[in-house]
């Protein structure tokens, strides 16, 4: 039996739910990279970095080739980089929109402020 396509689908976002996964994905945007390059950008045990690796393997966001005593990483699809990308956009619009909302509370707290100073300088 088929797994339903929304199924499939959630998968797909848990799989890049955890951080060091979306930051491998992320400089793997520049082209490819050996283990030891990021390695140094993310900073974590080896180890962690080994299974967050074979994950995403596992899925085929990444592919993997040695070159000697090296394993270089490379995104399996420029569609992975198209999708990260989606992601910003739609984060800095959900930010904007946060942003304003946030700026007009503000500007109504003043207003609110303003009207009750005003009343109590009336009834003074």
């Amino acid at each position: 039996m088929a797994i339903p396509l929304y199924q499939a689908k959630a998968e797909f976002f848990r799989t890049l739910g955890h951080p060091v996964r979306i930051r491998v994905l992320e400089l793997l945007q520049d082209g490819p990279r050996p283990v030891r390059e990021l390695l140094a950008e993310i900073e974590i045990e080896p180890s962690n970095l080994s299974q967050q690796l074979a994950v995403l393997r596992r899925t085929q966001l990444v592919s993997a080739t040695r070159d000697g005593n090296t394993v270089v990483y490379a995104l399996s699809t420029p569609d992975v980089a198209e999708l990260l990308q989606a992601a910003r956009r739609i984060l800095s619009t959900m930010i904007t929109v946060q942003s304003d909302l946030l700026a007009e509370l503000g500007g109504h707290a003043t207003q609110e402020a303003q009207a009750a100073e005003a009343a109590e300088a009336a009834e003074a």
